[in-house]
């Protein structure tokens, strides 16, 4: 198993569409930084047959630190959370055609 990077993200895109390189990352620049514009101002963001981003705010809380036990503050903060559509989940679960 490896990881794809968004480099080759982009060499995909130039690879299936003809654009240039530059051009690939530019537009795989844009697409995130649209995701990231929207997540930025508390929308979340739901890409048919993949996912949904979605922001959730979790309040502040007392927390402990596991390896010595002292008492800590965590402050309230936003997270971003990622739940597969399923369409994705079924293609994912289905065996590889060789």
């Amino acid at each position: 198993m490896s990881t794809i990077t968004r480099s080759d993200i982009a060499d995909a895109i130039y690879a299936e569409i003809g654009l240039s390189r530059k051009d690939s990352n530019d537009i795989l620049d844009m697409v995130i930084n649209e995701i990231i514009r929207e997540l930025g101002s508390g929308n979340d963001v739901k890409l048919s047959s993949f996912g949904t981003f979605a922001l959730h705010d979790k309040t502040a809380r007392i927390g402990r630190n596991p390896k010595t036990g002292v008492v800590a503050d965590i402050a309230p903060r936003r997270v971003i959370s990622f739940k597969a559509s399923q369409s994705l989940r079924s293609r994912i679960n289905t065996p590889l055609q060789d």
